[in-house]
């Protein structure tokens, strides 16, 4: 609003501005109220205001009636990855190996949530790594993307987790990610470009520092 452009006589214009300012004020204001309480009835209370303030809506309705619960579950589930750490997930999945030639695991399914719009974003991660003596079981890789993916997330940060992870747990020569996925803040709402996908790399190491180590990995994963 550029109240420079406003007469001082018109008052039309004036209530308008006020009213503008008035509503963003109580928008802003109930924003920042949080449903009491924790868990799962917490989130479920949640649910139910949401589904109330929907025009239309009759939260009465057989198929509706018990959906904040089944809504509250399945956040809990989606955003599970917070109770996990990377030692539990991990357990007793490392062992020694002299084995020091490049170790790919592709085409993992990832589900998981973006943090701006709570909506989902689904590809798959591709995770590879230069042994230095240790290796990881190929199941405990694919948790490891699981547990960060079951997180509110963004695209970058999620490649970066998942590389860094891997270099605190075995401590490689290197590590590379990719991941490629549909964004559905941008297919479902927004520009509803359907057919657009977003790549996310991190190298770390000699992934990084070794071209030659980096296009065999980014060759490999094309097949």
């Amino acid at each position: 609003w550029n109240l420079g452009a406003i007469c001082s006589h018109d008052t039309r214009s004036l209530a308008l501005l006020a009213n503008t300012i008035l509503g963003r004020k109580e928008l802003h204001s109930n924003m920042s109220r949080p449903c009491k309480g924790d868990g799962l009835q917490a989130m479920a209370a949640c649910y139910a205001s949401l589904l109330d303030s929907i025009d239309g809506v009759d939260k009465e309705a057989s198929g509706l009636k018990a959906t904040p619960e089944r809504a509250a579950k399945a956040l809990q589930f989606c955003t599970s990855g917070y109770q996990q750490t990377l030692i539990e997930v991990i357990g007793d999945g490392i062992f020694d190996e002299n084995h020091d030639e490049m170790v790919i695991v592709k085409d993992i399914d990832i589900f998981s949530l973006c943090e701006h719009h709570m909506a989902p974003f689904i590809g798959k991660a591709h995770v590879a790594y230069l042994p230095s003596g240790k290796v990881l079981g190929l199941s405990k890789v694919a948790r490891v993307v699981e547990m960060y993916a079951r997180r509110l997330q963004v695209q970058e940060r999620l490649t970066r987790n998942i590389a860094e992870a891997l270099i605190e747990a075995i401590h490689p020569a290197g590590v590379g990610v990719v991941i490629e996925a549909m964004h559905m803040c941008m297919v479902m709402r927004g520009v509803q470009k359907v057919n657009s996908k977003t790549v996310t790399s991190s190298m770390l190491g000699v992934f990084r520092e070794d071209p030659r180590t980096r296009e065999e990995f980014l060759s490999l994963i094309q097949h």
